[in-house]
């Protein structure tokens, strides 16, 4: 039902003020030597996280132009960006579809922590 009022899904109502919501992921470090997956360097420096696991229901929060944040808590490492596009890279063992996200704009900034826990595919929406 678009119209007059309408409001996408990828807006949240926060103290009466809208706003889209961010993606965060995670590339930690002990990943990169554990799963051979890629280094929180490589994915700041081609601007695209490899094959992340996004559910539908955090799908449905995010579209391109909304806030990217990429992360490696160990390390203490951060940096912000924009989401370019989710680029479908094949699925989960359980089925929930991989994604390549490409982000621009991506730059190192001072390291904060995320505000909440990141789930277990490394994927936190907010």
């Amino acid at each position: 039902m678009k119209g007059k009022g309408y409001v996408p899904l990828i807006m949240l109502i926060l103290g009466g003020k809208l706003r889209m919501a961010t993606l965060f992921i995670h590339a930690p470090k002990t990943k990169v030597v554990e799963e051979g997956k890629q280094s929180f360097e490589t994915t700041l420096a081609t601007g695209i996280g490899d094959g992340y696991a996004i559910a539908e229901s955090e799908m449905i929060q995010i579209s391109p132009g909304c806030n990217v944040v990429l992360l490696d808590n160990p390390a203490r490492k951060r940096a912000e960006g924009k989401l370019e596009s989710l680029v479908p890279k094949g699925k989960t063992d359980n089925g929930i579809r991989r994604y390549d996200v490409k982000m621009r704009e991506l730059k190192l900034v001072a390291y904060q922590k995320p505000p909440d826990r990141f789930n277990f595919r490394g994927v936190l929406v907010l």
